[in-house]
């Protein structure tokens, strides 16, 4: 079965901003299926566009913001 974005529904998302990347948290569920945490980075680059980039590791501050949007999508779920 071939993935169908029509059946994707997102149910929560919040976004950290940064100075140099933005990081978004997202609870989807796919054709009712069950809820899942997605976890993304969007970085900047020298004329303020954003692109996708890995998650990659996190600094502390980074998980400071990001940890409370995570309790917010845990109950989402």
């Amino acid at each position: 079965m071939a993935y169908d974005s029509s059946l994707d529904q997102q149910l929560f998302v919040k976004e950290v901003a940064g100075e140099k990347s933005n990081i978004t948290i997202s609870v989807y569920s796919y054709n009712n299926g069950p809820k899942k945490v997605q976890l993304s980075r969007s970085v900047k680059d020298a004329e303020g566009k954003l692109s996708f980039a890995k998650l990659g590791r996190l600094t502390k501050e980074e998980l400071q913001e990001v940890l409370p949007l995570l309790q917010e999508a845990l109950a989402a779920m």
